[in-house]
């Protein structure tokens, strides 16, 4: 199936509580968008992102943005609102978010949460509170990085924190650095992030495929991303500081193609690393997810029946969580 086929065929619009909330989640190219446009045609509803490198203005073909043609007339909020040298700020995309469910609440629409960066719709919906920040802890922090390697990090992150640890990885060296500078701060990331309550109460539907599908979609979608011109793309954000950025420059594909305008890698390589760094992202992904008891996962191998499920869900628990 074509990445346009996703988003044929809005279906009739209908009726949607007053305050409903939907968060459509799971890993990368399961087809989250465009089962939330169609659930927005549906009820009548607006759009919010959730995917953290979506935020970022002219990271499009990397991150599989919505085009205005696929956004299908459905208002979409929280996209290109930072520049690339921007380090993201979840407490201050938790500001963002609320009050977005909150403005589109007050006109009457369903708000439609959606996105693969699980953190960020805790963030939205949780009753969740985000720990300081010390620049002292993180400085002797980013001096150790430097020093002795990002594996050397992650193993104290380990021995730490070993959920935190596996919820991060070993690669994404900036949030080791902020997950030890909170066991610093507080003794424990982990302990940061309490049990699943609702500050806004949601309908979350996961999307999910068999692992060879979803390895495969992720093959495709890394071919068309660079066939539509990710290397272009990066050459002109790097023009716009994306180098400086510390968290657009980690993005998936960009920190390859960066490497690979860099000589670091070739072209080929490139391709083959962002394929792979994608699919370990995509198990952590699922990791995170898999821990709330309160996501419903439908199969997104079938678009049209996964809409179909979906709005039976909606129509099953809508009536328990209006405000």
């Amino acid at each position: 199936m074509s990445a346009a086929a996703e988003f044929d065929q809005p279906p009739p619009q209908s009726s949607a509580p007053a305050g409903l909330t939907i968060a459509v989640v799971g890993p990368t190219a399961v087809g989250k968008s465009a089962l939330a446009i169609d659930l927005a045609h549906a009820l009548g509803g607006e759009v919010i992102n959730a995917d953290s490198m979506q935020l970022y203005q002219g990271m499009d073909i990397g991150t599989a943005k919505v085009t205005a043609a696929q956004m299908q007339s459905i208002p979409h909020h929280l996209l290109d609102i930072w520049p690339v040298t921007q380090t993201a700020s979840v407490a201050t995309y938790q500001e963002l978010a609320r009050a977005t469910i909150a403005q589109i609440h007050a006109r009457g629409k369903a708000a439609i949460l959606v996105g693969g960066s699980g953190l960020y719709v805790r963030a939205a919906l949780d009753d969740l509170e985000f720990p300081g920040v010390s620049p002292i802890v993180r400085a002797k922090l980013e001096v150790e990085a430097e020093q002795l390697g990002t594996a050397a990090l992650f193993d104290r992150l380990l021995s730490a924190d070993p959920l935190a640890a596996t919820a991060i990885g070993p690669d994404n060296v900036r949030k080791i650095i902020r997950a030890l500078e909170v066991v610093e701060l507080k003794g424990s990331f982990s302990a940061t992030l309490p049990t699943y309550t609702y500050l806004i109460p949601a309908i979350q539907i996961g999307v999910t495929m068999p692992r060879p599908v979803l390895d495969e979609r992720i093959a495709q979608r890394v071919e068309r991303m660079f066939a539509d011109g990710l290397v272009d793309e990066v050459r002109a954000l790097i023009d716009l500081g994306l180098r400086d950025g510390v968290t657009a420059s980690k993005a998936l594909g960009y920190a390859q193609v960066i490497e690979f305008l860099d000589g670091q890698l070739s072209l080929e390589q490139a391709h083959t690393l962002t394929a792979a760094t994608t699919r370990r992202f995509v198990r952590r992904q699922e990791s995170w997810f898999n821990r709330d008891p309160r996501i419903a996962w439908l199969s997104g191998h079938a678009p049209g029946q996964l809409m179909t499920q979906a709005q039976s869900l909606i129509a099953q628990f809508s009536p328990t969580i209006k405000g």
